[in-house]
């Protein structure tokens, strides 16, 4: 908590800026409190009282609430003139608690409930006083905990709790003075520099809030700032606390200044918020007398307890967690639990090794080690670990009561020094106490045979009073209520526990930092690792991440120790996982060694059920079955090694399981230290063998779900770790095929390249395999528009199909088909017709006039028909087109979307412009669900919507389109790519239509130079 700086000069608030606590009305019999609490630049009495004088709390409350009590107060937080308070957050909410314990304990009122209305920043210094007054205990100014007890309700009007996503709340508060002029200096700094403080406060508060009824109001119209611009000063995504117990948002139909300003009691924010007050009142005596009555009991068992069982709080054993961040959920789960008065409480925090299991329980030690007369931590690693922190806890309670563990030897066996301190734990008053046992990773129960391992229950207090926290790695520990420890999710958080060598405003804007938190993934361990290393060196964040990428292991090994951590580093500290599963399952533990070979994320039986014709008897046996297989993952998943992915909707094949990367990266470098060319073959084959069918219904979803382990795979192949490449030309054609499809024609090209010249290295130029990597090269030049290259492949391919497979057959009639779409893109309509009719005939022949090769031809006549200005035959090739795979495939299979797109530019040129706007729409809707939205067919589908709204004249939507266009083929194609060139050029165009000539001659200057050649000119 930060402590007011001294100052060599200070200046006294003046009475234009009353301070402190003024009772506005006495109320009759008053049975509450009300206190009103002003925000940033607020006065005492002016920030309640409307523009006609009327001041709410004082002229309209005791009419409606007459049994009430109503305080102001008042504090120093002014945002001009020349005076600066001196005093910071902690110590205004201090003060407020101070204020109210004088006049509560001068008018004998110290258990009258309270209910508290907080105006913006005020919400913040009431939350801060909360805070301090639950922290309060004797020898530490007990009599502020009363507030605590006594608060029933709370009325935040407009406060910011939270920054929202992407914005630091210190940031939110400050740009609250825009609305007066330059804030206070001191003040806002603070809120600025310590925004991950008052983050931390939220959590904090978040532990207590469900002991309060809690109303959020947010204003629901901008305040005019005094530079002239309106602004939602505090909207309702930070003025309301999502997932909050027993609380309600409320809206006020006002702005930020007048939604605490109500001229009559007509005023429906008036309404609204004596409303709510009433209820408040209605209820609070008889539950805070409740409280009350609880409080006096547990001062009462506290009492007894310090007589005879109260420890001093000890550091000496505990790992150090002093850069300790977030976990408030968690934090706020185990205070949850713990005070729930049902007997003995036990909870199990599970976890991967290094997720900070241990820490957690050491910062919940240490922030509520005042409700704990004793707090004992024992190592369970093994029995001699734990027989040594036995036997430190027997010192611990003999050096404060000599007399009450009885005589315990020093050479006690484990048992007997268990037995005593089970029996003082299980006396009749000794209830309060916390034990943490830390590390219980080796637990003995059905299917560990490790004669090592530890059976915890043997340990644990027979009494049904007191709390105890297990940290394991193992999900299979069921003695009590479990929390599973996941990665942070965070991203302020993570950058958080980078950033000990400089400043948080740094660092939380390096992106080097942000790419590198995202590279280890929420994994404390890691964080804190890269952390002491960046310490202790002049690396960058960037320098690290390459270093953890192309030298992990010997990174790993240079880096300091970490004392949080005890003796454990991110090369080692899963090692005992690893023994673990290698005792229990050698299927297991293959499992995870293979696991090195694909990607960390996603993986499923029906995947490697691939290779196991490939002469891996361990490999045949983990899928044998999908009980096997299961039953080897599940142990991974036991350890924390491993975890059960989410359902993903309706799936024809298993849902997979995935592992942190950094646990990956140790299965790659430690557990793999030597390379297996035959393992990565073994993956690449399986990752190929279960491409799906470029026919088969929703082929993409499946080609998408193996994208990372194509990359994972393909990245071997150019690394050369896979061995005789030109075996495998048939994997790396089928990769080509699958980065084609997905719109990344870059590296399927390279691909394409490559398994071309292993099969003419193998099979040679005229094999039917190496005519079709050809014929998928002549595609992909098409695709990008390089059509004297996609001639000469295409040329190539169908020489070579028809000397060996003749002139009809499919794979012939396929590159003839392509062969027509080439002529078609060079204007050479009468051969493109020639092409495409003779491809049409064979395969009505063959296949049938509903297959749907024989429809894909169909559909490319339809264009070919639309440009030479035949419409009704275009139409009537398209319509065919879209019966037939809306029967075989759906609505919503690419195919069936590129007809209905086709249907669109037919209908634009036909000049009906809502039947093209509806079928582009459709089209879009469903490439965007297919393919998402950075893919060049989902990219072309918006341009022509683009330019659909020029000719509707819809300007503004047109803009919007063609900058989606824009950027997106920039994305996916690069600034120099044709279609990306073309799509730039619609802009200027689109500004010189609009007489925007200035717009039009800058967005021209940034279209690149193409071909040696300057962009258009207007």
């Amino acid at each position: 908590m930060h402590q007011a700086e001294q100052s060599a000069a200070t200046t006294a608030p003046t009475e234009s800026s009353p301070v402190g606590l003024k009772v506005e009305i006495e109320g009759r019999e008053p049975i509450v409190d009300i206190i009103v609490v002003h925000g940033l630049n607020g006065h005492r009495e002016e920030t309640w009282t409307a523009s006609n004088g009327m001041h709410w709390p004082r002229d309209l409350i005791p009419t409606d609430i007459p049994n009430a009590r109503v305080l102001s107060w008042g504090y120093d937080a002014n945002t001009h003139g020349d005076r600066v308070s001196c005093m910071y957050l902690y110590d205004h909410a201090r003060q407020l608690v101070s204020d109210l314990c004088l006049q509560r304990n001068l008018t004998q009122t110290t258990t009258r409930p309270i209910i508290f209305v907080a105006h913006s920043l005020g919400g913040i210094v009431v939350k801060s006083a909360l805070i301090h007054a639950d922290a309060a205990r004797e020898g530490a100014l007990k009599e502020h905990r009363s507030i605590k007890t006594s608060t029933y309700g709370i009325i935040f009007m407009g406060t910011p709790h939270q920054g929202g996503t992407g914005v630091q709340l210190g940031k939110l508060l400050a740009n609250i003075a825009s609305v007066f002029i330059a804030a206070d200096t001191r003040l806002l700094q603070h809120l600025e520099r310590d925004s991950e403080w008052l983050q931390q406060q939220l959590g904090q508060y978040g532990l207590i809030s469900g002991d309060f009824v809690t109303k959020f109001a947010y204003e629901v119209y901008k305040t005019r700032t005094v530079a002239g611009p309106l602004l939602m000063v505090v909207p309702r995504a930070s003025a309301v606390v999502p997932g909050a117990a027993d609380v309600e948002p409320i809206a006020i139909h006002a702005d930020h200044l007048t939604m605490v300003k109500f001229q009559s009691r007509d005023d429906g924010g008036y309404k609204t918020v004596s409303g709510q007050l009433q209820l408040m009142v209605r209820d609070a005596k008889a539950r805070v007398s409740l409280r009350w009555e609880a409080e006096r009991r547990t001062d009462i068992a506290r009492l007894n307890l310090e007589d005879h069982f109260t420890v001093p709080f000890s550091l000496a054993e505990i790992p150090d967690t002093t850069h300790f961040v977030g976990r408030e959920r968690e934090l706020k789960e185990l205070h949850t639990i713990f005070h729930q008065d049902c007997g003995r409480k036990i909870v199990v925090v599970h976890g991967l090794g290094g997720m900070g299991k241990t820490q957690l329980a050491v910062a919940y030690a240490k922030r509520y080690k005042t409700k704990y007369p004793a707090i004992f931590w024992l190592n369970i690693r093994d029995e001699n670990a734990l027989k040594q922190s036995l036997q430190r806890m027997v010192g611990r309670i003999e050096q404060q009561y000599p007399d009450q563990l009885g005589a315990i030897a020093q050479d006690s066996n484990l048992q007997q020094t268990a037995d005593a301190i089970k029996a003082w734990l299980g006396l009749a008053k000794n209830t309060q106490w916390l034990v943490i046992f830390d590390n219980y990773d080796n637990p003995k129960m059905a299917g560990n045979q490790d004669p090592a391992a530890v059976d915890i229950r043997q340990f644990l207090p027979e009494a049904d009073h007191g709390s105890i926290i297990v940290t394991t790695r193992s999900s299979q520990v069921e003695i009590g209520h479990q929390i599973s420890l996941k990665k942070l999710t965070n991203m302020d958080e993570c950058i958080k526990i980078l950033s000990e060598r400089s400043g948080w405003d740094t660092i939380v804007n390096d992106p080097g930092a942000k790419e590198l938190a995202k590279e280890l993934d929420g994994l404390p361990l890691a964080l804190t690792t890269a952390r002491a290393y960046l310490k202790e060196t002049s690396v960058t964040y960037q320098d690290y991440q390459r270093l953890y990428k192309e030298s992990w292991l010997q990174l790993q090994q240079t880096t300091p120790e970490l004392t949080s951590y005890e003796d454990r580093a991110m090369y080692s500290t899963w090692n005992v996982s690893w023994q673990y599963v290698e005792q229990q399952s050698n299927i297991a533990s293959q499992l995870l060694r293979f696991w090195a070979y694909f990607d960390s994320q996603d993986l499923w039986y029906e995947l490697l059920r691939e290779g196991r014709l490939e002469g891996h008897g361990w490999l045949a046996s983990l899928t044998k079955n999908e009980v096997t297989f299961t039953h080897a993952m599940r142990l991974l998943c036991n350890v924390g090694l491993a975890e059960a992915n989410n359902p993903a909707g309706i799936r024809k094949e298993q849902n997979g399981y995935s592992m942190h990367g950094c646990v990956h990266a140790w299965v790659v470098h430690v557990l793999n230290d030597t390379w297996n060319v035959e393992q990565t073959r073994l993956a690449l084959i399986s990752v190929a063998r279960h491409l799906p069918d470029r026919n088969s219904s929703k082929y993409w979803l499946g080609q998408q779900r193996l994208m990372q382990h194509v990359a994972r795979s393909w990245a071997f192949v150019i690394e050369g770790m896979v061995g005789d490449e030109e075996e495998l030309a048939w994997a790396i054609h089928e990769f080509g095929d699958t980065y084609s499809d997905q719109g990344k024609m870059q590296e399927a090209k390279k691909m394409y390249q490559r398994a071309l010249r292993g099969y003419e290295k193998v099979w040679g130029p005229d094999h039917t395999s190496t005519l079709d990597t050809v014929n998928a090269l002549g595609d992909l030049y098409l695709n990008q528009d390089r059509l004297e290259k996609a001639g000469k492949m295409y040329k190539r391919a169908l020489r070579g199909k028809e000397e060996v497979w003749g002139p009809n057959h499919t794979s012939t009639l396929d590159t003839v088909n392509n062969l027509g779409g080439l002529y078609w893109k060079q204007g050479r309509m009468k051969k493109a017709g020639k092409m495409y009719e003779r491809a049409l005939r064979g395969k009505e022949e063959v296949w049938g006039p509903n297959h749907t090769s024989t429809l894909a031809t169909v559909n490319n006549l339809g264009i070919l028909y639309k440009d030479q200005g035949r419409m009704k035959k275009a139409e009537k090739m398209f319509q065919r087109a879209l019966r037939g795979y809306k029967k075989v495939w759906g609505l919503n299979h690419t195919s069936t979307l590129a007809t209905v797109n086709n249907l669109g530019r037919l209908y634009t040129s036909q000049g009906e412009m809502k039947k093209a706007e509806k079928m582009f729409l459709q089209a879009l809707q469903g490439y965007k669900k297919v393919w998402g939205l950075n893919h060049t067919l989902t990219l072309g589908t918006v341009n022509s919507l683009g330019i659909l709204y020029v000719d509707q004249n819809k300007m503004e939507e047109a803009e919007e389109m063609f900058q989606q266009a824009l950027q997106g083929c920039k994305k996916v194609l690069g600034p120099e790519h044709i279609y990306t060139l073309n799509t730039a050029n619609n802009l200027p165009v689109l500004y010189a239509d609009q007489g925007k000539m200035k717009e039009a001659v800058e967005m021209f200057k940034q279209i690149p130079t193409w071909n040696g050649g300057n962009p258009c000119e207007i």
